[in-house]
């Protein structure tokens, strides 16, 4: 048997998204900024595509632009809102959590005269609201938040943060990387204080390579790449057409149910955790009911590497991670799990089990019984 959990780091295509994308590849090739017919079947894929995200996230259509990719979403949200907005101000705030895509950027602004407060979390992964009152100022001009975590599942108060934010500066603007949790939430960026939002296609089964960044209309972004002009001269660069129509079919699968399905994937989460507690030696990281998102569990064992059960659970065809696989294929030590406390001596044996709307019982129980077993075996050849 084979179990597949490890979908925060990618998703399955659903039959619907590759469908469609292969009907756009084979028939409506041409380039959108083309005036022929084909040109023009192309464009209309795109303002399709955008005039569901516009209805499902209800905000306008001209705030929306496609991306390569939830990297591409957070550099331009960040770097392009720094250097547009620079002359308001030059501080900038995120968490000590944050994806490497929102991190490395805030590194890169500070090499360009920025300045940065990476706000604390609580042991569950929740950015102290304290803190960040305390940090906004009249400088800061930009304020970045994941809305769930990649590797812990810790869900932040986003709207709370907004009112906080709006509250000490109304002129400093809120990005939020929802890239984790889009398709597990319904989420309106106007409602909930938002300005800027980005989304991955291939965390909800669509295709890796395209993403959506949405920017309020008041927002001033300075353009991070540079060529035809295209997206209203904010984003260049030929669309990525079946990739767009893709990411679009698998946000309509996954929000024509989604209640229902994110039901069954606390469900799974709780089969899962319950089981995993009963195992000597084990710990979860974050919270583990409700509070925290329905798809990601992360676990230190105790006396065994993480690498070590990774490619054991591997050998019975069980796919999981050793932490974001976001950052590079080498094990390190997380930020993340180090910024909650973890000990020292768990750091480097924690797993990251993550679910989708496809994950099956099967695969929970299967997973669960072949921990039961590999444990105690691997822990006998632990080096003392």
């Amino acid at each position: 048997m084979e179990a597949y959990l490890d979908n925060s780091a990618t998703t399955r295509c659903v039959e619907r998204v590759t469908d469609r994308m292969v009907k756009v590849m084979r028939e409506s090739y041409g380039n959108p900024s083309s005036l022929h017919v084909r040109g023009v079947e192309a464009e209309h894929v795109i303002r399709e595509a955008k005039a569901f995200f516009a209805k499902n996230l209800k905000v306008k259509e001209k705030e929306l632009f496609f991306t390569s990719g939830g990297t591409e979403s957070n550099n331009l949200a960040l770097i392009g809102t720094a250097l547009a907005n620079q002359r308001a101000g030059r501080h900038l705030i995120t968490s000590s959590i944050e994806h490497p895509s929102v991190l490395n950027a805030m590194k890169h602004l500070e090499e360009l005269g920025f300045s940065v407060t990476y706000l604390p979390v609580d042991q569950d992964g929740v950015v102290s609201l304290e803190a960040l009152r305390d940090a906004v100022s009249e400088e800061t001009i930009l304020v970045s938040v994941m809305y769930v975590n990649n590797e812990i599942g810790s869900v932040q108060p986003v709207e709370e943060i907004a009112r906080i934010v709006k509250e000490r500066n109304r002129k400093t603007l809120f990005h939020v990387d929802a890239i984790q949790a889009y398709g597990k939430y319904r989420i309106f960026p106007g409602r909930e204080g938002m300005d800027l939002l980005s989304v991955s296609g291939h965390k909800f089964h669509g295709p890796k390579g395209v993403g959506l960044l949405y920017a309020a209309g008041k927002v001033k972004i300075h353009p991070i790449l540079f060529g035809g002009g295209q997206q209203r001269g904010l984003r260049s660069g030929t669309e990525n057409v079946p990739g767009i129509a893709g990411i679009a079919a698998a946000a309509e699968a996954c929000y024509e149910d989604l209640e229902e399905q994110v039901g069954r994937l606390y469900r799974l989460k709780e089969r899962f955790t319950e089981g995993i507690l009963r195992l000597e030696q084990t710990t979860v990281n974050g919270r583990t009911g409700g509070d925290g998102a329905p798809h990601i569990v992360s676990v230190s064992f105790a006396g065994i590497r993480s690498e070590v059960l990774l490619h054991a659970l591997e050998e019975r065809g069980i796919c999981v991670s050793a932490g974001s696989a976001c950052s590079s294929n080498k094990p390190a030590v997380s930020h993340t799990l180090q910024a909650i406390g973890v000990k020292k001596e768990l750091l480097g044996s924690t797993l990251r089990f993550s679910f989708s709307f496809e994950t099956a019982e099967e695969e929970i129980d299967y997973c669960l019984g072949a921990l039961e077993e590999l444990l105690p075996v691997l822990r006998r050849y632990v080096r003392r």
